[in-house]
């Protein structure tokens, strides 16, 4: 593999350095470095961080390729920055076996835009009844170490405990979606004024807020890790703060849509507004944000959940839940994070990089930007701002809620493991 210099590049956001890939690793990070024998890329002051990881990615494969594959969510992760995402389980089958998840890993590797870790199901078949091969599915070329029944909740508080004892034995970590199920029964959005003015069926904070509350418990009772997926209420962020001061073993993470909207824009009954969790209040929004300034919630993750026209594009009540985000992600955190000044780009690393690979365990990213590391690395342009085109992106479904929306940032380079994934914006 060919050398490559990033020229004048600011490494986390500092001052503008050189950087040189050879082969599959940074070999030296300086000023003035020689570009004999490399091609040369001249970043211009653009920041350059530790290529992205998103901890809970929707690709769909096997079973949904209408709204999304593999080849085509991987394309779009390379798009947003992204070197390594992690696979949640509600496929078709779903990735509650070895041989499922390990389709899901091969298919990873077979298509090169950035490494596709596989998450396996808590019980069989998202079903809540029983757990899943959780060991065998560890034990396969895929490496299992993230558990997640994502979509649904492992709302029986005893099947919650047996995997939580289950995933200690070989340091895995369970990921809640936590929602209890008979506190939304018909829920349609966020419950409170807006609701209430729409008629329509309040989705009620505390239904999130109770199950993380019993699984930190849980967690703290069996000595085992718990990670929060998509946190999205104040309450929330106060329980795992809670937990945390207790020393319990919890993690958390907000997306980029909990960051920026609010239950407001559901009362234009656009369907792309409609996700689970709901959107919620400008006073959880603004929670969600400190907390994830001071360290309480410790990652972003996308959510990335494609769907086909046919899904969305529909009155609000039939419309599937979920938004895309691996090409948007970068933009809102900067927007909403970086701009407003509660975090520098150093923070978005750790963030958006090196604490979900800790908290997955994936091997090679997250690392430091230094001579020696992977060369897993993409290169922002901070300065741009643009309005958001979907027809452009790489994903195969377009239910974004920015379009048309003006956001800064975008992503030019991305490198994984030294070979350039997207160039000048493209894709290679």
């Amino acid at each position: 593999m060919s050398k490559t210099l990033i020229r004048g590049a600011k490494v986390l956001g500092g001052e503008p350095q050189d950087v040189l890939i050879d082969g599959g690793t940074i070999a030296e990070v300086g000023t003035g470095l020689s570009a004999e024998g490399a091609e040369v890329v001249e970043a211009g002051g653009k920041v350059l961080l530790p290529g992205l990881v998103d901890l809970h990615t929707h690709l769909r494969e096997p079973g949904r390729e209408d709204s999304e594959t593999v080849l085509t969510g991987t394309r779009a992760a390379a798009s947003g920055g992204y070197t390594a995402v992690f696979a949640m389980a509600n496929t078709f089958p779903v990735a509650d076996t070895a041989g499922v998840v390990e389709q899901v890993y091969r298919l990873g590797q077979e298509h090169g835009y950035c490494d596709v870790q596989p998450i396996g199901a808590v019980t069989v078949g998202l079903e809540g009844r029983k757990l899943a091969e959780l060991g065998a599915m560890h034990e396969s070329a895929a490496g299992v170490t993230v558990f997640s029944d994502d979509g649904k909740c492992v709302d029986d508080a005893v099947i919650m405990r047996r995997a939580l004892e289950y995933v200690k034995a070989f340091g895995g970590v369970v990921a809640q979606h936590a929602q209890e199920p008979r506190l939304t029964e018909g829920a349609q959005m966020n419950e409170g004024v807006v609701s209430a003015e729409l008629g329509l069926g309040g989705w009620p904070a505390v239904a999130e807020e109770s199950i993380i509350a019993r699984d930190v418990l849980l967690a703290e009772h069996v000595g085992s890790r718990v990670h929060i997926c998509h946190l999205s209420t104040a309450g929330s962020v106060e329980i795992v703060r809670w937990a945390k001061s207790r020393g319990i073993d919890v993690t958390a993470e907000v997306t980029p849509h909990h960051l920026l909207l609010t239950d407001e824009l559901v009362r234009t009954y656009n369907p792309v507004y409609k996700v689970n969790p709901p959107l919620r209040t400008e006073r959880d929004v603004l929670a969600l944000r400190e907390a994830l300034a001071d360290g309480t919630i410790d990652i972003v993750a996308t959510d990335h959940a494609p769907h086909p026209h046919e899904d969305k594009d529909c009155e609000w009540a039939a419309a599937a839940m979920g938004m895309v985000g691996l090409e948007t992600a970068l933009s809102v955190v900067q927007e909403t994070m970086v701009d407003t000044g509660l975090l520098t780009w150093a923070g978005v690393a750790e963030r958006m990089s090196v604490k979900p690979a800790e908290i997955g365990q994936a091997k090679g990213h997250g690392r430091p930007v230094s001579a020696g590391e992977p060369a897993n690395l993409t290169l922002v342009d901070t300065a741009y701002r643009g309005s958001v085109d979907p027809a452009g992106f790489a994903s195969r479904s377009r239910n974004t809620p920015y379009e048309g929306r003006e956001l800064p940032g975008r992503v030019t380079h991305t490198w994984l493991r030294g070979k350039a994934t997207l160039v000048d914006g493209k894709l290679t």
